[in-house]
């Protein structure tokens, strides 16, 4: 019998071919909630399908929204025109910290039904990444949103409103984008609009562009303030008819790789130069790091140039697919750090940990701090290296792409990658040329 906890990788001498990446999951999740939001029914096309957005289609259905697969990456919403059918419940999220942010806004400020609750809970993991700043937000515009485990951490109680919402918050900008998206997102349920400003850094900020912009495709407009954001009063969501989710640029990030570790050409189609998400920029640091990169509208084009350049670089933008850059490091002619990561540590794991750890066993001097990770090139091992996956598919995707460097790798739990991209390992097999 195969042993499915594990998947064995053999030595790539090449990587070369096309794969299409399957829709984004931020951009999924948060299709699928401004749907549920608007008026009328919306035609998603290009959904992924994966654990994520499972959670959240049962989430919505638990709260009244009918939604049917039509086929493969469609699915046709009825809007609820802002008001969810059964605001009471369990809910049950995983591990997906996208609809959790984004569903607790919108609940809160929509409240559960009188007498009753709605709860919000996930797995070990998910109660254990910050929610904190959220919270005292939508408690502070008048929701009335409480803590059923250790403080600033889910599972969550959403009692009913209890009397007039307000429309001016502040929240932290530094531990994670999604609670800006999940306030803007939920701001056409305050009848007097939002003003939100945005305390420090905003880390993250072209999630939080995609996020506005998905919105306008709904029909509401947000205004960027010096420090902050703001949502006129009077807006409401209307379907746009049909609404097409492009492909997921972070999970496009290890072909893009691949093309340039394991020589190319690779192309990846789904994404590219159309992209509203902000991970495509991942092909504009490659291209810096010896590759040869052509951008379309809704492909990429990545072979290897030349030697791959030591860096040091922020990556504050693009955290989810600077995360490929700690293995393209092990690649390099010289130490490599990578910056502004710190998000990392309130992730499905500790990602700077893990991913130190991990790069460790390939013979890699590293050293991290809390938002900073260095790895040192090293010779590669050629015994098969087995790597941890911390229940976090970013970790198992990445460490694929060491096979390039002619080193045999098991991936435990290899299943994890069902988070985002369930047929991962196949899609990357499909590049491998041995001969």
């Amino acid at each position: 019998m195969t042993d499915t906890s594990e998947r064995h990788l053999e030595p790539a001498t090449r990587l070369t071919g096309t794969v299409r990446v399957p829709g984004s999951k931020s951009l999924s999740n948060r299709a699928l909630l401004l749907a549920a939001l608007s008026e009328g029914e919306t035609r998603l096309t290009g959904l992924l399908d994966s654990d994520d957005v499972r959670h959240m289609l049962k989430a919505l259905q638990a709260l009244g929204v009918s939604w049917a697969h039509e086929s493969d990456g469609v699915v046709r919403v009825e809007g609820t025109g802002g008001r969810f059918p059964r605001a009471a419940g369990d809910l049950f999220l995983g591990n997906a910290g996208t609809a959790v942010r984004t569903l607790v806004a919108a609940l809160a400020l929509h409240g559960a039904e009188d007498g009753n609750e709605i709860t919000v809970r996930g797995i070990e993991r998910m109660h254990e990444r910050p929610i904190g700043d959220l919270v005292e937000a939508v408690n502070a515009l008048g929701a009335s949103v409480r803590h059923l485990g250790n403080s600033g951490y889910p599972p969550l109680a959403i009692g009913a409103l209890g009397g007039e919402l307000r429309r001016e918050v502040s929240v932290r900008g530094n531990v994670s984008s999604q609670f800006t998206t999940g306030l803007l997102q939920a701001a056409p349920l305050l009848p007097g609009g939002l003003t939100l400003q945005v305390e420090g850094e905003l880390i993250s900020r072209p999630y939080v562009d995609m996020t506005i912009a998905l919105m306008a495709r709904f029909g509401v407009e947000v205004e960027t303030l010096n420090t902050g954001f703001a949502v006129a009063p009077g807006q409401r969501y209307r379907s746009p008819g049909d609404c097409a989710v492009e492909g997921d640029a972070s999970s496009a990030s290890y072909f893009l790789a691949a093309g340039l570790l394991g020589g190319g050409p690779v192309t990846v189609e789904g994404v590219g130069s159309s992209s509203l998400q902000g991970d495509v920029a991942f092909a504009d640091h490659l291209a810096d790091f010896g590759a040869e990169v052509v951008v379309e509208p809704e492909r990429i084009h990545v072979s290897r140039r030349g030697a791959i350049p030591a860096f040091d670089r922020d990556f504050n933008d693009i955290p989810d697919a600077a995360m490929t850059f700690a293995v393209v490091a092990l690649f390099a002619d010289g130490p490599c750090t990578l910056r502004n990561i710190g998000s990392w540590r309130v992730k499905e794991t500790d990602r700077i940990h893990a991913m130190a750890t991990e790069l460790q066993k390939f013979g890699a001097r590293v050293e991290q701090g809390d938002d900073w990770l260095r790895v040192w090139p090293c010779p590669s091992p050629t015994a098969r290296v087995a790597v941890d996956t911390y229940d976090d598919h970013r970790i198992a995707m990445c460490f694929s792409l060491v096979t390039c460097a002619g080193v045999p790798v098991t991936i435990r739990d290899p299943g994890c990658v069902a988070k985002t991209f369930p047929r991962y390992f196949e899609a990357f097999e499909s590049l491998r040329v041995t001969a």
